[in-house]
């Protein structure tokens, strides 16, 4: 288990992983374990999907809406379509860099996005169409105001992607009607 300290003082533990907030893009440290690792001697494609939900779930609990926050609202997050671009392969061992952020909001979605990173090597690109749903009775609402108001939007064309080296996003065709 690893610890880093957050610009807001604020300590987040996981499993493996350690958390730190790049201005509007998060970036979580990952090392591949052997857990991770399939018959090919590469990391298994469900990996990939499995640090992108983590991921973005420390993003929404450092910015303020871990699960209990938002369930005292009556809400969660759920994924409608998940889109992944395998570039290059992770191996046993490796030390990682999942970068993500959230690209827009829309009344009842949001699109974030996600760059993994061995050194300068872009290994995978991806994104996620998140619906944000009442809790109970499991059909989209409008994203509420506070949830909307702590994220900072980060354009396919931001300068803080090029500074990461990040220059590729993963194609997709997200649904038009959320």
């Amino acid at each position: 288990i690893f610890f880093v300290r957050l610009q807001t003082t604020k300590l987040i533990e996981t499993k493996f992983k350690t958390i730190l907030m790049l201005e509007a893009i998060y970036k979580l440290n990952i090392h591949v374990e052997p857990e991770s690792i399939d018959v090919l001697d590469h990391v298994n494609n469900r990996e990939y999907l499995r640090w992108m939900e983590e991921a973005a779930i420390c993003h929404a609990a450092h910015n303020g809406w871990p699960f209990e926050e938002l369930k005292k609202i009556n809400s969660a997050w759920v994924a409608r379509q998940h889109w992944i671009e395998y570039l290059r392969p992770a191996l046993l061992g490796d030390n990682l860099v999942l970068y993500t952020w959230v690209q827009s909001l829309k009344r009842f979605s949001s699109l974030r996005r996600y760059a993994l990173k061995r050194g300068d090597e872009v290994l995978m690109v991806g994104a996620t169409e998140w619906v944000f749903v009442d809790f109970v009775q499991r059909k989209p609402v409008t994203i509420h105001e506070g949830v909307v108001n702590s994220f900072e939007l980060v354009p396919s064309d931001s300068p803080l992607l090029a500074e990461l080296g990040i220059q590729r996003l993963v194609r997709f065709m997200p649904s038009a009607g959320l």
